[in-house]
């Protein structure tokens, strides 16, 4: 470390989409950042800019693994894990696995370290709700023996491991669950709806939309949702908060509003719907309001443009 007074935070699937913007927030809010990650779904060129700075360093590592971190640790926040259905449905023992073996290993760090601990959960814990919108209270409505249960049920595990370190061995815990986020550093074939759109958008492709289009997603940017992560971070909350945006749309308007924000000629082609696929889904957002005084800011229509040059400048 640069500064032994700096705090130091480890995040592990820091390449990631949403570790690698939490890397950057960490280090502008005073951290050393130690991101690890495996690079199974991770991108190197996702922190590649951090290269050179005093205040982070890379560790190529499986966190199912035991990990060493030498010296002190403040925070860890456990983003590892596979996370969109293309690759969690193409890896589903390694996501079995991060969100149990890699969640235990990373909880026993921070238990030896004295370091507070964040859990990255996220809204699959909920399922295909029947509760609308779903407030943290609610239990879900999962299908543990479908071919989503890889992820929803590797989270929920995690979840429950998390508390019962709180609980009884007293580990400073924090878990926040995560709604569908969307920004630059996506993968373009990653499967989710905002970068399927755009790339086949840009690429005037037919646009692919599941079903009949009306089931429902609530959009977050990237900042706005890393921003809300922190402020998680530093609060003294141990319950599980939902961070997400409440604007909540149709996949058949979202993939005509892309269509015209790009410009692009594409047709809307159906496809059948994925099985167990949520029919809505948009977070309650009161917790995070009152206690984190956190609320979405970006409109969806200058998010959206501002990923579809980011997409445009990975197509160049």
């Amino acid at each position: 470390m640069s500064n032994k007074n700096q705090p130091h935070a480890v995040v592990t699937g820091g390449a990631g989409f949403l570790g690698s913007h939490l890397c950057d927030k960490l280090i502008a809010e005073g951290c050393f950042v130690t991101a690890i990650d495996n690079l199974i779904t991770g991108d190197i060129k996702n922190i590649a800019h951090l290269f050179g700075n005093q205040s982070f360093r890379f560790v190529h590592h499986d966190i199912t693994e035991y990990i060493f971190i030498d010296g002190r640790v403040d925070y860890i926040l456990h983003f590892a894990s596979p996370a969109s259905p293309i690759d969690y449905l193409r890896l589903p023992i390694q996501t079995l696995k991060v969100g149990s073996l890699g969640t235990h290993k990373a909880l026993g760090l921070a238990k030896n370290k004295g370091a507070r601990f964040l859990l990255a959960s996220t809204s699959e814990v909920y399922g295909d709700p029947l509760v609308h919108p779903q407030p943290e209270s609610y239990w879900g409505n999962v299908n543990p023996v479908g071919l989503r249960g890889v992820y929803d049920e590797a989270k929920r595990f995690a979840e429950a491991m998390t508390m019962a370190y709180h609980r009884y061995h007293g580990v400073d815990t924090r878990v926040v669950r995560i709604f569908n986020t969307y920004g630059p550093r996506m993968r373009m074939e990653d499967g989710r709806a905002i970068p399927a759109f755009v790339s086949q958008a840009l690429r005037g492709e037919d646009v692919t939309v599941f079903g009949d289009g009306s089931q429902t997603r609530s959009v977050c940017y990237v900042d706005d949702l890393i921003d809300g992560i922190y402020r998680l971070l530093v609060s003294n909350e141990t319950d599980p908060v939902n961070i997400g945006n409440q604007d909540e749309i149709s996949m058949l308007d979202l993939a005509k509003e892309i269509i015209r924000l790009t410009k692009s000629k594409s047709k809307i082609v159906f496809k059948e719907l994925p099985k167990d696929d949520p029919k809505i889904r948009q977070p309650d957002t009161t917790r995070a309001k009152t206690i984190l005084k956190w609320e979405a800011s970006m409109q969806r229509e200058p998010g959206l443009l501002k990923t579809i040059e980011y997409f445009r400048s990975q197509m160049t």
